[in-house]
């Protein structure tokens, strides 16, 4: 639930400020033209106070200011919004209101859709550059997809960048910081003629990694982890060929090689011991944060306590590295006609990315895993727009999609795989290979051994959407949105596997020896069935060991499963919107989201229950085949919504209620040795959110900015969402959605990972020197109230957020400016996430937040 007391403390203190949009508008009512902010996000230009909307503005001064590299870095001024990283650089989550999913699966596009220049970012590998010289951005809570024709089921990211202009303006800056880090930006533009103009920008941003790599328990370092190491150029060219013309080409281009991300084992369970014999170190016995006794400590940087997790050290036998090239080229053009206007934007975009991971996270070599993505994309929107004062306002457009995903995923056995099995279950694998034939000896995990799987999918989309406002009276504005989307997906997915025990049907293979499953007993002599291990736990052991049983190919030769989807809905938002006075604006909101289908392009795809039986009948399926999801279905979101916007003297103040729910979220849960994809049944927050500026003197800005939540699983039953999925828990098809924690049933849970309140402060004193120039300090403060990181980890394994940043700054007359920043200026500590670590048992993972980074800028404007 929310908690009242806070709550109200909260908005009594807000009202006492005057609040008003946390960074984007400092109201005084004698200079409102001056002051108003304008923004995009309803697709045409209107004021910030009288759009009927829960949206959050950073304006260019706030961004400049509080040293926002890139989006991950919004989330320390939007309380809505939560950034997580994962495994690699291109693995980054967007939640909003705590709706959030689209990372380590090339299949799922995020909920929250990301914007820059009108042009959609299908992935996070697209979206993590370094931002461009930037007029605003827009962050939008609560489904859009009446307004922005492509999965912004749970809200929208909307940035806009400064359009060329015609008088000459440059600024170079250089930065300085600690872990070597050393940023260099440049930007000019200016006009080739009265109607032509241009922009230039280029940014190079490099740091030293802040982790040891650890390869041994000698603590041998291989080198640094979560350096930074990314370079960008954007160009732009404006035409305006005449006063109700104009067209704006924009081309980008973006690199990313960096060795990417810390990881440390924050819960060890009893491989810990056979690791640690393999690279040479002595096990450390006591008790563990459950009670329980284990292994503790080692050794060659496995950790485990907070103090030892937070010393940035991650036990690894080779470096991860990231790389990304990210382009695209973008044509705007607007015309103006007598009573309405046109706009066309149409983008092509290419991302190419790989990853090669140490994917078992130890000094021991276990598993790598190399990823490769490219992904081809093409959008076109097409609106019209009235304009004028009118009584009858509107919107019609089109949205168009096409995107074209190439992808390969390889995992592999190390050199000390079958050694680390070797110690946990001495003679177990040896005996299966005398069992088997067909197994030589040692060629269980054997060295390089694994599963190269390819994916294609080709996705065609389209929407329809209108948005119509009505002035019934000079204060009531009511506005109608319907959109139609039509989504359609092609996938491919073939498997190359080796892994000579995952290949093994063992159906088949103990038939061969005149058996079957109850008959166990019939098997020849071996290690196993003399004694070793009982034989009625042979089996399941067998079969616990085959991690990458080979998937069953979705191509043309598979005529049972249909490789296709096809998903369309008609979403609508209706708003009225009332405006007491000037100053004080009220507005309610009921609208709906969709997004379709996502596909499980991962190794972890598999049959679906419901088309087991067909497969077999047509002979394409094993004996033992395993069952899972191809796909999960389309996401369906609404919420109602009610808020006030006011301003007043000195400040501003706006605060939102919300009840939103999706049905159908797409979950992607981490299982240890791969993902489980599925419905959430329906997942629903309810919570306040506000805003708030207060300037109590000329010198002095005050902000306040917060969010209470109180998500639960409304739906969420174990085998739900799973399409086919047997109702009876008995059957062995009937499969765990969330099997880490013991729990069958989530309905009525609080949804992990979402913390309930989150609170952002902000105090800026800026003030003119004798000699006229201008000098700033600025601190911001966020909370995120605690939270456990990830359902399927333990319950030590939690999230609480207490984190200072600050600046100074000096700006001279003659244009050059003096930067002083640092960020997590108190050293505060806590996960991003966690999950439990692959091939080994009881272990979990986590990725510890980035500590304490500071430094200096120069830089000349012009």
């Amino acid at each position: 639930m929310i908690k009242p007391n806070k709550l109200l403390v909260s908005v009594a203190v807000s009202m006492a400020l005057y609040g008003g949009n946390i960074y984007a508008e400092e109201a005084n009512v004698e200079e409102e033209d001056s002051n108003v902010v304008i923004i995009t996000a309803s697709k045409r230009p209107t004021s910030l106070q009288e759009t009927p909307i829960a949206i959050t503005v950073i304006n260019e001064e706030s961004i400049e200011q509080t040293k926002i590299q890139d989006i991950f870095d919004l989330q320390s001024l939007v309380p809505t919004l939560r950034v997580s990283p994962l495994q690699r650089s291109t693995n980054t989550t967007f939640s909003l209101r705590g709706f959030a999913n689209g990372a380590n699966n090339t299949g799922i596009e995020p909920s929250v859709g990301v914007f820059i220049d009108g042009v959609y970012r299908s992935r996070a590998a697209a979206q993590i550059g370094d931002l461009p010289r930037l007029e605003q951005i827009e962050v939008l809570s609560g489904p859009q997809s009446t307004l922005f024709g492509k999965n912004a089921s749970a809200g929208v990211i909307n940035v806009r960048t400064k359009a060329p202009s015609y008088d000459l303006e440059g600024k170079v800056e250089i930065g300085l910081g600690n872990y070597n880090q050393r940023l260099v930006k440049v930007y000019v533009t200016n006009g080739i003629s009265d109607n032509v103009a241009f922009s230039l920008s280029a940014v190079s941003s490099t740091r030293d990694g802040y982790t040891n790599s650890i390869t041994n328990a000698q603590g041998e370092i291989l080198g640094k982890l979560n350096d930074r190491d990314r370079s960008s150029f954007r160009g732009q060219l404006l035409w305006e060929p005449s006063d109700d013309v104009s067209f704006r080409l924009i081309a980008d281009s973006s690199e990313i090689d960096e060795v990417c991300c810390t990881i440390a084992n924050s819960t060890n369970g009893p491989a810990l011991t056979a690791i640690q014999l393999l690279t040479g170190g002595t096990p450390i016995f006591g008790t563990l944060p459950n009670g329980d006794i284990g292994v503790v400590g080692a050794d060659g940087g496995v950790f485990l306590s907070d103090e030892e997790t937070f010393a940035y050290e991650s036990a690894l036998n080779f470096n991860p590295r990231n790389t990304v090239e990210d382009s695209g080229i973008s044509l705007e053009a607007n015309v103006d006609f007598d009573g309405f206007s046109f706009t066309s934007i149409t983008a092509l975009r290419n991302n190419d990315s790989t990853s090669l991971g140490d994917v078992d996270f130890g000094a021991a070599d276990i598993l790598k895993e190399t990823i490769g993505t490219d992904i081809e994309t093409t959008t076109q929107e097409f609106r019209l727009t009235s304009t004028g004062e009118n009584k009858f306002d509107w919107m019609v457009g089109t949205f168009i999609f096409q995107e074209d995903i190439v992808a390969t995923d390889r995992i592999q056995f190390g050199t000390q795989t079958r050694a680390l099995f070797d110690i946990l279950a001495p003679g177990l694998l040896a005996g299966v290979e005398g069992v088997f034939p067909i197994l030589d000896s040692g060629s269980i995990m054997a060295d390089e051994t694994g599963a190269t799987t390819d994916y294609t999918q080709a996705n065609d989309a389209y929407s329809v959407f209108a948005t119509f406002d009505y002035k019934f009276t000079d204060q009531l504005t009511v506005t109608l949105g319907l959109a139609y989307t039509n989504d359609e997906k092609e996938v491919s997915i073939i498997q190359d596997n080796n892994d000579a025990l995952s290949s093994l049907d063992l159906s088949t293979e103990l038939t061969v020896f005149g058996t079957t499953f109850a008959g166990m007993a019939n098997l020849p002599s071996s290690p196993i069935t003399d004694g070793a291990i009982g034989l009625s736990a042979f089996l399941p052991v067998v079969q616990s060991f085959q991690f990458l049983q080979p998937l069953l190919a979705l191509n043309a030769d598979n005529t049972v499963e249909d490789r296709k989807s096809s998903d369309d809905d008609l979403t609508w938002s209706l708003r009225m919107a009332y405006e007491f006075n000037e100053n004080v604006n009220l507005f309610t909101t009921a609208s709906t989201g969709f997004k379709a289908t996502s596909w499980n392009l991962s190794r972890d795809t598999k049959p679906l229950p419901s088309d087991l039986s067909a497969l077999n009948s047509a002979s394409l399926a094993r004996g033992d085949q395993k069952v899972g999801t191809r796909f999960a279905g389309p996401e369906e979101s609404s919420v109602y919504e009610i808020g006030i916007k006011t301003r007043f003297e000195k400040g501003a103040f706006n605060i939102t209620y919300f009840d939103q729910t999706i049905d159908g979220f797409q979950s992607s849960i981490f299982a240890g040795t791969g993902f489980i994809l599925a419905n959430a049944g329906q997942q629903n927050t309810k919570g306040i959110e506000f805003d708030s500026i207060y300037t109590p003197t000329e010198n002095l800005t005050l902000s306040l900015a917060g969010s209470f939540l109180d998500p639960v699983y409304d739906s969420f039953v174990k085998g739900s969402g799973i399409p086919g999925t047997p109702n009876d828990p008995s059957d062995p098809n009937y499969p765990y959605v969330d099997s880490f924690d013991g729990t069958v049933d989530l309905s009525g849970q609080k949804t992990a990972g979402i913390h309930e309140q989150s609170i952002v402060v902000g105090v800026k004193f800026d003030f003119e020197l004798a000699s006229g120039s201008y000098a700033y300090i600025r601190t911001d403060y966020i909370y995120e109230s605690k939270v456990r990181t990830v359902r399927n980890t333990p319950e030590n394994l939690t999230r609480e957020v207490s984190t200072i940043n600050a600046s100074a700054g000096l700006s001279f007359l003659n244009g050059v400016n003096v930067q002083l920043w640092v960020r997590n200026l108190n050293e505060d500590e806590y996960f991003y996430s966690s999950a439990p670590t692959p091939i080994q048992t009881g272990s979990f993972f986590a990725y510890p937040n980035q500590p304490k980074t500071y430094g200096v800028s120069v830089s000349y404007e012009f």
